[in-house]
């Protein structure tokens, strides 16, 4: 994992916690020493992030990202193409949740940011290791998207509604 996404990695981690995350933590996570997440966290804040380094970890008190959140619809066969399709023009796919009938929201932290990671998940899924969320809702599910500037967010929804993911407002 190069520089660049491995602070991707760290700051999308952080801003997905309400806890404070270990520096021992984010390292295994990023497969790098403590000292180079040390590193890592200094560009962060130099870069506008607001982390604070607590003795039970680091903490991301606010983002200059955006978020926006997307229901879609589709099938088990397009997950690769709606996740590649956010990530290849900018976006992070945060979670997924699902509003079920009787357990209400049900979601999961995904902090999918790169095309790595989608093999990694689609891998997961095609194993058997699990199914997706989306299926105990007939195919409805939601993201939240998180980009740097609302004009990606934009071009993402414009692209997702193309590709006919995008699930009609009922």
């Amino acid at each position: 994992m190069k520089a660049q996404e491995r602070r991707k990695a760290i700051i999308n981690i952080l801003l997905s916690e309400d806890r404070p995350i270990p520096g021992g933590e984010l390292s295994e996570k990023c497969g790098v020493s403590r000292q180079i997440i040390v590193q890592d966290i200094a560009v962060l804040k130099g870069q506008g992030f607001d982390i604070l380094s607590t003795h039970n970890g680091y903490l991301a008190q606010k983002s200059p990202f955006k978020d926006r959140v997307f229901k879609v619809k589709h099938s088990t066969e397009q997950t690769e193409d709606e996740l590649s399709t956010i990530v290849e023009l900018g976006g992070t796919v945060v979670d997924v949740f699902v509003w079920h009938k009787v357990y209400g929201k049900m979601s999961a932290p995904l902090n999918i940011f790169s095309e790595l990671q989608i093999k990694q998940f689609i891998e997961g899924i095609r194993a058997g290791k699990s199914t997706e969320l989306m299926n105990i809702t007939g195919g409805y599910h939601y993201h939240t998207v998180r980009a740097e500037k609302e004009e990606t967010l934009d071009l993402i929804a414009e692209e997702l509604s193309k590709k006919g993911y995008i699930a009609p407002e009922i």
